[in-house]
C-alpha cells in the first residue's frame, strides 16, 4: 500500500490536499502542530469514505530540530512526501526579530531538508518517490511586509530545482506548487475593501480555492507525472507571475 506524509494536515489547503490524495489510494501520516480535534476529525471522515487504507494522526512542532526522532521512529514505509505547513509574519523587515527568522527558516526551510534526510533512502527503493512543497508566489516575486515570508519561500524553490537534480536517477521528483491568493485562513486578515481590491489585481478576478492547490499536488504524486521534475508550478489565476 503507497504511504504519503503530509505535513500541515489541519490546514485549509493540507485537509484538501489528504482528501485527494485519500482517493487517489494513499495512505497517510496526517502531520498537526496544535489542531488535534481538526485532524482526528479528518481521519475520521476519510475512514469512512476508504477503508482499505490506514490514516495516521502524527503530532510535530516542525521549529524544533530534537523532535526529528519522533517523526522518524513513527513511520516506516514511504513513498511520498508533501509539505504542506507554514505560517508568516506580517511586518516591516526592521520589526522583524532574530527570534522570529529562526523559526520561519527552521519552519519552512530546514526541518523539511532534515525531514527529507531522514527517508530518503525509503522514498528512493518506491522507484517513484515524489517530494512536493507547497512554495507560494512570493518566493519568486517577493512581497513587501512579508520579506522574510518570501525569503524562505524562495530558498524552497531553489531547493526543488537543486535537489531535483541529485536524485533524478532514482525516480525521485522534486517539484513545489506556488500558490496565489487562495482564500484560507491565512488571509483572514483582510478586510472586506482590501480583498476586492486583491480580486481586482487578478486577471481571473476571484481568489483560488484550496482545491484548486491540492488538484495539481495530486497530478504530481501519479506515476505519469515521472518526467515532470525540478519545476514551480504557479497556481494564481494569472496574478504577479
Amino acid at each position: 500500500m503507497k504511504a504519503a506524509l503530509l505535513t500541515g494536515a489541519s490546514g485549509d489547503i493540507g485537509s484538501a490536499i489528504a482528501r485527494d490524495l485519500a482517493a487517489d489510494g494513499w495512505s497517510l501520516y496526517l502531520h498537526y502542530f496544535a489542531n488535534q480535534e481538526k485532524v482526528e476529525k479528518l481521519i475520521q471522515e476519510l475512514l469512512r469514505a476508504y477503508p482499505q487504507q490506514e490514516f495516521y494522526p502524527l503530532q510535530m512542532n516542525l521549529t524544533d530540530e530534537a523532535e526529528m526522532e519522533k517523526i522518524a521512529a513513527q513511520i516506516f514505509s514511504l513513498q511520498a512526501i508533501v509539505f504542506a505547513h507554514g505560517t508568516t509574519e506580517y511586518g516591516l523587515l526592521q520589526h522583524v526579530h532574530s527570534r522570529e527568522m529562526d523559526d520561519l527558516w527552521g519552519m519552512h526551510v530546514k526541518m523539511p531538508i532534515l525531514i527529507i534526510q531522514a527517508f530518503q533512502d525509503k522514498i528512493s527503493r518506491s522507484e517513484n518517490g515524489r517530494i512536493v512543497f507547497i512554495s507560494s508566489v512570493y518566493g519568486a516575486v517577493g512581497s513587501g511586509l512579508e520579506v522574510l515570508y518570501s525569503t524562505v519561500k524562495g530558498a524552497q524553490i531553489a531547493f526543488v530545482k537543486a535537489y531535483s537534480k541529485e536524485v533524478a536517477y532514482t525516480g525521485v521528483t522534486v517539484n513545489a506548487v506556488c500558490p496565489g491568493a487562495i482564500d484560507t485562513k491565512m488571509n483572514e486578515h483582510l478586510t472586506g475593501e482590501e480583498k476586492a481590491e486583491l480580486m481586482d489585481e487578478i486577471p481571473v478576478g476571484r481568489l483560488g480555492n484550496p482545491a484548486e492547490v491540492s488538484f495539481w499536488v495530486a497530478q504530481l504524486l501519479k506515476t505519469e507525472s515521472s518526467y515532470l521534475t525540478g519545476q514551480a508550478i504557479y497556481v494564481t489565476g494569472g496574478w504577479l507571475k
